[in-house]
């Protein structure tokens, strides 16, 4: 069996550090400039996104930029610039969804090698020879396509390199084709604004055509999220994708995601993939742990099962699930020190989350413990201190104090809790 690269969201500089502590082989993500995620990608400079490739190849690992935008005439001039800067950074590949663009990138900058987006909509051999005649090195599928379908291009195409995304939001639309955003708010989805109007409280009516009349449909007042599709999880098959021998490369979304978020799917897929080749696949475990961040209900989508067997696509309830877990703080870089992100206050347990294969050290001092119980890390602490002394009665969401740990953890990990367990 190959092992598959794991490929992670990288909405900015922090995010792309914990998804590559917690065992992304790769991270993707950009500047704004041509990007379908605006909003992250006005986290990254030219500048920041330079250090973001100098420290992602320190570690050995890969990083992707994206230029998957869809360019009006007037914003060429722009994209050639851009794509000669972008390529002076030296990054591993482009991730382009038009192949006006992947012909302009193969012109500009040809040492750089180009993943075409999803966005291109790739479901069959024959799309796939295409691009793969105009130099296209990987094809991020379409989220429609079936293992199946997959197997039968990698045997026609056995060099093409195949990625396919197993976890992160799914669009209501054909391959994220939507133009509802731009309807209803000026935000246009293909040009990386999209407001997630699918995500909306909606009413439903009908309509007499004759007259004109209007005939509510839903009693409940709070409307529903008919368009609200559910996550894709695909925790559960990882092992059968990795025995197909198809899939070249596992892809998170969430580049606008929580930190936790990119630290904690990085963490579970990189031990789904791992367990695959160790013999220990324990489909509930990865199912349990992606349960304790926030979510709109998951569905294993299409990769799988084909679309007219899939009737759990849409949560038409909520735009949102809680989930079952609760982050309350985040190690910083050092290591000494924690941030808060929720509520920490004394005598309460909460479990560490670090990255894998770190040492974690059981210890007991005025400040707190560290325990190890139930094959898990557990913090307490005796007193809330900050680095400058001050003593707190708690520390809440908010107060960027660096307050002490009993003892050295890994950097970037969390303190996190059960939402069962009183805090």
């Amino acid at each position: 069996m190959k092992r598959p690269e794991l490929l992670s969201p990288a909405g900015n500089m922090q995010k792309l550090k914990l998804a590559l502590a917690y065992g992304a082989d790769a991270v993707y993500g950009g500047v704004s400039h041509f990007s379908l995620r605006i909003r992250s990608g006005k986290e990254f400079t030219y500048e920041s996104f330079e250090e973001a490739v100098k420290y992602t190849h320190a570690l050995g690992k890969k990083i992707y930029v994206t230029i998957n935008g869809f360019p009006f005439n007037s914003q060429i001039p722009l994209l050639e610039k851009h794509i000669a800067k972008m390529a002076q950074l030296k990054p591993d590949a482009f991730i382009i969804a038009t192949p006006g663009v992947v012909r302009l990138s193969k012109k500009i900058a040809p040492q750089i090698p180009i993943h075409l987006s999803t966005q291109a909509n790739v479901l069959n051999y024959l799309d796939a020879q295409h691009y793969w005649d105009l130099g296209v090195k990987r094809i991020v599928a379409a989220r429609e396509v079936s293992l199946k379908d997959l197997a039968s291009i990698k045997e026609r195409l056995p060099d093409l390199e195949l990625e396919a995304f197993v976890h992160g939001s799914m669009c209501f639309a054909y391959s994220g084709r939507c133009l509802i955003s731009a309807v209803q708010s000026g935000r246009v989805p293909n040009r990386g604004s999209c407001a997630n109007d699918c995500r909306f409280a909606y009413t439903l009516y009908a309509q007499n055509e004759e007259n004109g009349t209007l005939f509510r449909i839903e009693e409940d007042e709070a409307g529903t999220h008919i368009m609200n599709a559910k996550d894709l999880n695909l925790s559960a098959h990882i092992d059968e994708i990795i025995k197909s021998g198809v899939v070249d490369a596992l892809k998170i979304e969430g580049r606008t995601k929580s930190p936790y978020y990119a630290a904690l799917t990085a963490k579970t897929y990189r031990q789904a993939i791992d367990d695959v080749f160790e013999d220990k696949f324990n489909p509930s475990f990865y199912e349990n742990e992606l349960k304790t961040t926030k979510y709109r209900g998951y569905t294993d989508g299409y990769l799988i099962h084909r679309p007219f067997e899939r009737k759990d696509t849409q949560n038409h309830n909520e735009p949102i699930i809680e989930g079952i877990g609760q982050v309350h703080a985040m190690v910083d870089e050092s290591g000494e020190f924690f941030y808060s992100k929720g509520i920490v206050k004394p005598g309460v347990w909460y479990e560490i989350m670090s990255p894998k294969g770190s040492k974690i050290s059981p210890c007991q001092n005025e400040i707190g413990q560290i325990k190890k119980e139930d094959n898990k890390d557990w913090v307490r602490f005796n007193v809330i201190k900050t680095k400058s002394e001050k003593v707190l009665e708690a520390v809440h969401s908010g107060n960027t104090n660096q307050i002490c740990l009993p003892s050295p953890l890994p950097p970037f990990s969390f303190l996190r809790q059960s939402l069962h367990v009183k805090v």
